[in-house]
């Protein structure tokens, strides 16, 4: 996943509130356009602009504005909740016991993604894989993804990004040790996707199945104050 290292989403958004991954996108495509408009073929400029335009709406990026709730776990995707599923041994075991919400971003949703916490990133890993339409369960199984491990004082969390059928970009420059506030911008994925958040089952949850949530302002739990129980922790890091 080269663009991992060579792209960057983190920071303030870019200008216009655009983010800073789609002008390699936009501007093409805008230049192409007005190539067009100069030689004369006025039906090709036109659809080329068309299409810088819908790059320029896909690849918004508005500010968001967190909610101060002590122990709030936010959204880290805008879109739909797909579903809202206990973590088994048998599917996911480095993470039994979580409890997996997953959320559709369609081509209409703002596609950063920001961190659901603050928290530390203790672990990043990337798994090759199909491109299956993301609204399908078969998408959080075997579907090209990226797994963002984070870890506050006491709890962890996952995020995975999954492509979709469309998407073939997952775009995280983040590195390992790397502090993050919440609703912090931590990646992007390109052109329809799905995101999975994987909490402690502890977490009192604040969403349910077929809710609209947005990045770092819909509040998808909240944390109690004990500590972690140990049935969350990954193998990993036992």
């Amino acid at each position: 996943m080269k663009e991992k290292k060579d792209w960057s989403v983190s920071g303030r958004s870019s200008f216009l509130n655009i983010s800073q991954v789609g002008w390699r996108f936009i501007l093409p495509a805008i230049g192409i356009g007005i190539v067009f408009f100069i030689v004369g073929i006025e039906i090709a400029g036109v659809f080329f602009l068309g299409v810088g335009g819908g790059l320029i709406f896909f690849f918004r990026d508005p500010e968001r504005h967190t909610p101060r709730i002590p122990g709030a776990i936010v959204s880290p995707a805008d879109g739909k909740v797909l579903s809202i599923k206990e973590v088994s041994e048998e599917s996911e075991k480095e993470m039994n016991g979580a409890i997996k919400v997953s959320i559709f971003m369609s081509l209409f949703n703002v596609h950063v993604n920001r961190s659901p916490l603050h928290a530390r990133v203790i672990d990043l890993r990337y798994r090759p894989g199909k491109f299956y339409a993301a609204f399908s369960d078969k998408a959080s199984e075997r579907n090209e993804a990226n797994f963002v491990y984070l870890q506050n004082e006491k709890y962890t969390v996952l995020v995975k990004q999954i492509a979709g059928i469309v998407a073939r970009r997952i775009i995280c420059p983040l590195r390992i040790g790397q502090e993050l506030n919440q609703g912090e911008r931590i990646g992007l994925i390109c052109f329809g996707s799905r995101v999975e958040l994987y909490i402690p089952a502890s977490a009192q949850l604040r969403v349910k199945k077929g809710q609209r949530v947005r990045a770092g302002e819909s509040v998808i739990a909240i944390l109690p104050s004990e500590e972690l129980n140990d049935s969350f922790n990954r193998e990993s890091t036992a």
